[in-house]
């Protein structure tokens, strides 16, 4: 590899660790600027980068047990070239070591710190060497210690979800955190089975692997799609990215033809677009967001589907308007969350999560139910749905939504798969957990307000 890739990695991590930037950005910014770049330079900047953030307290635990300077003590960009280094050495078998500790090197020259070139070689070749004989932490030791190193999670959510679930599914949880989530595709329910054959044949003409997801007859995973741009039937409005979580949200809301719906937090409009087919061109969806840039990303996709039978507009959920009361027979709440459940894909989201900031969430979530709630007709539908595994955002949350508003839950049962069906379905909500379930870590409940 060219050095000028890894100084773009190097660069990509300044600006995610240091200046706090989202790491999703920051990776589509820079490999759309660099389109003319070789495929597989672009996959190699990919895969360093978040790979690096994925295992980021494991590569950490590793320099301090070789480096006489701590991490924490190291200055910013000499930690992040051995970072991304170290990743490299532990994870990139395809990259011989020694070219993984000469460009470090060079990169620490180039980065003005000759000085260093010692110090980063002489840490490096010594991980090298000794890569077979890295001490980590042994499970009988600590539970939290030994989860939090091997799948590089924050100790205090490793801590967290251990009051919620046993250490195998908490295993499987933190694994499923660590794994890359295929891309997948909603195909727009109402085509005819013959255009869908020929959808899914364009597709897999382009060299598109397609597969059927398990859980809905209009789902699919995608491999080898090279942009969305590209992808056949996109443009059409044919066929919407949209992760199958958020398409399952949709399904348990149980819409009916001429229902008039409110999408409270809609950017960037996937639920709000697939509410409006499952409409068939009947009804209404209101499509609100707090601000015109997230506004005008619904707007684009509207554009693209040509649907007329939803509208997208500026609207403050944490301000209640007075003329949408009992207005709505469904009121879809995909509220503001930790993410928890979509770190697969936003590595820094774990990162950046803090106890207060956890509390501080939930403050706004109340805010907003207190407000949307009331739009929903008696017996209409609140649909509640967060991307994170926390149960204070999700069930807790039920529990005070019942405790404090005329609604109750009603089972999802007659509206998801078998595969899916529990105890809690039948009650009313999901909770979908990475690699247990074939989806981004999500939750949905859906609450019917009481007519009396």
């Amino acid at each position: 590899m060219a050095l000028n890739t890894r100084e773009l990695v190097l660069e990509m991590l300044q600006e995610i660790i240091v200046r706090q930037e989202y790491s999703h950005l920051v990776i589509r910014q820079v490999l759309d600027k660099h389109n003319y770049l070789r495929e597989e330079e672009k996959s190699f900047i990919k895969r360093v980068c978040v790979g690096t953030l994925e295992h980021l307290i494991q590569i950490d635990y590793v320099l301090n047990q070789f480096s006489k300077v701590k991490v924490n003590k190291m200055k910013p960009i000499i930690r992040n070239i051995l970072r991304m280094s170290v990743y490299q050495l532990l994870y990139m078998d395809a990259v011989p070591d020694s070219a993984v500790c000469n460009e470090a090197v060079k990169l620490a020259e180039k980065k003005k710190f000759t000085q260093l070139k010692g110090f980063v070689n002489g840490v490096l070749r010594t991980i090298a060497r000794q890569k077979e004989e890295i001490c980590y932490p042994q499970e009988q030791e600590g539970e939290a210690e030994y989860l939090s190193i091997l799948y590089s999670m924050p100790r205090f959510l490793v801590e967290m979800w251990l009051k919620t679930y046993d250490v195998d599914t908490l295993k499987r949880i933190l694994h499923g955190l660590l794994e890359e989530r295929p891309v997948t595709i909603r195909i727009d329910e109402t085509l005819s089975s013959e255009a869908k054959k020929e959808l899914l044949a364009s597709m897999e003409a382009c060299g598109i692997a397609v597969q059927l997801h398990p859980y809905l007859p209009y789902a699919y995973e995608v491999k080898n799609m090279t942009g969305v741009s590209t992808l056949p039937g996109f443009a059409e409005g044919e066929v919407m990215i949209q992760d199958v979580s958020s398409m399952l949200a949709v399904q348990a809301a149980g819409i009916r033809e001429h229902d008039h719906i409110l999408d409270v937090c809609a950017a960037p409009g996937g639920k709000s677009l697939h509410m409006a087919c499952k409409l068939r061109g009947t009804g209404l969806v209101e499509a609100l967001d707090v601000s015109d840039y997230k506004v005008n990303m619904i707007q684009e996709n509207i554009d693209r589907m040509g649907y007329h039978n939803i509208t997208a507009s500026v609207e403050d959920a944490t301000r209640q308007q007075s003329t949408r009361i009992q207005s709505a027979d469904i009121v879809l709440a995909d509220v503001p969350c930790s993410g928890l459940g979509v770190i697969a894909k936003k590595s820094d989201i774990k990162y950046r999560v803090t106890e207060q900031s956890l509390t501080e969430i939930t403050v706004l979530q109340k805010a907003i139910i207190h407000n949307v709630q009331a739009y929903v007709k008696p017996g209409g539908i609140l649909l509640y749905s967060t991307c994170t595994i926390h149960d204070t955002e999700n069930e807790e949350m039920i529990r005070w939504i019942q405790e404090q508003y005329p609604f109750e839950l009603e089972s999802i049962d007659p509206y998801i798969d078998e595969v899916l069906q529990s105890e809690t379905t039948a009650r009313g909500y999901l909770q979908i957990l990475p690699d247990i379930h074939q989806a981004d870590g999500f939750f949905l409940a859906r609450l019917r307000r009481k007519r009396s």
